[in-house]
């Protein structure tokens, strides 16, 4: 089993920076890459980036593409979510998530956060 951890959520302003964190403990080893995804109220949860642990493969959602940047730190288990120049529309419980074959698609991921609430006013 994996647990994951989500922090780093809160309340900000447009324009305002977050850095989301997600520690995992566990089977750390069955993880191929912290993916990270998001869900506002009434949408689909969405992929907005991905890093593997080895750090080979990265992958960032287009609706951030620019903004956010995806990181790790293998030495805490610990994966990270920088967020710049937020806008309302990024207001969303932001979870991390991991699997085997967890990379972008949420089917595949196997293991979940309890997610950490994002807001941003306008």
């Amino acid at each position: 089993q994996v647990q994951l951890v989500e922090s780093g959520g809160g309340l900000v302003q447009a324009g305002d920076s977050l850095r989301l964190s997600c520690a995992a403990s566990g089977r750390t080893s069955s993880i191929y890459a912290m993916t990270w995804f998001r869900q506002a109220p009434g949408k689909e949860r969405e992929f907005v980036a991905a890093i593997s642990w080895s750090g080979d493969y990265t992958n960032i959602g287009d609706s951030v593409k620019g903004r956010f940047t995806i990181s790790r730190d293998n030495a805490k288990n610990t994966g990270y979510l920088q967020m710049n120049s937020l806008k309302p529309e990024d207001t969303a419980v932001y979870y991390c998530a991991g699997g085997p074959r967890c990379m972008s698609v949420r089917s595949t991921c196997d293991y979940w956060g309890q997610g950490t609430q994002v807001t941003v006013s306008s």
